[in-house]
């Protein structure tokens, strides 16, 4: 049975995997101030982490990419909107909020996207991130983010 965590019951809750409960508190815990030490009490050592750029595969290369990720924004929060899960498996659903100073004039920018993630055990050992790129990143770098916005209209008129 598919449950989604946002509707559960009192008893329902009680029964959701606590690896799961970890990583949305983890999440929206994170920030630019975190050590990322946090990342080894939700994340198996053999963790394998994809995202639409990289591919990462340990806990101590994860940890180091989060360290250098977060080193370039002054600002990134994660906020959990639904979860759902099955077993060993869940599919996050999430809004993430994150400033970069080459970015959007260095304001912020929010972003629609979904993790699907594998438990062994306690801790997760797959996790693989679904996001739009040209709403994360591309669309606010100055030059190609015009060139994206005339192709956006460009195609909504064919």
């Amino acid at each position: 049975m598919l449950h989604n965590i946002e509707q559960l019951s009192e008893h329902d809750i009680a029964q959701k995997p606590a690896w799961l409960v970890n990583f949305c508190e983890t999440y929206q815990s994170l920030s630019a101030d975190s050590t990322f030490e946090e990342l080894a009490l939700i994340y198996h050592h053999d963790v394998v982490f994809i995202d639409p750029m990289h591919q990462i595969e340990g806990l101590v290369k994860l940890t180091k990419y989060f360290s250098e990720l977060y080193e370039n924004v002054p600002y990134c929060q994660f906020e959990i909107t639904h979860s759902f899960y099955q077993h060993d498996h869940a599919a996050v659903y999430w809004l993430m909020t994150y400033q970069h100073t080459k970015l959007n004039s260095g304001k912020p920018i929010v972003v629609e996207g979904h993790s699907y993630l594998e438990a062994k055990g306690t801790k997760i050992i797959y996790h693989r991130d679904y996001i739009d790129l040209g709403q994360m990143l591309y669309q606010h770098v100055p030059v190609l983010g015009r060139i994206i916005a005339w192709l956006k209209a460009r195609v909504k008129t064919v």
